[in-house]
């Protein structure tokens, strides 16, 4: 059992080697490349939009409070 379990995790990682060469020279990697950049470029717009939003609202609120008293 241990035998093709040692036989198993070596195969698996040989074929990510593989599948990792072909993202990186493959055919189609020039796309693959710059979907991936457009996507943390969303990514990062997405996380920032939401912060700016959690404070704006946040300000509003503490100005808002500030004006009740």
């Amino acid at each position: 059992m241990d035998i093709t379990k040692k036989a198993k995790e070596e195969i698996d990682a040989r074929l990510d080697k593989i599948e990792s060469f072909i993202a990186k020279k493959g055919l189609g990697s020039k796309y693959l490349q710059k979907a991936q950049k457009t996507q943390r470029d969303i990514n990062l717009a997405l996380v920032l939009t939401g912060v700016i939003t959690i404070v704006g609202i946040a300000f509003w609120l503490k100005g808002k409070n500030n004006e009740e008293e």
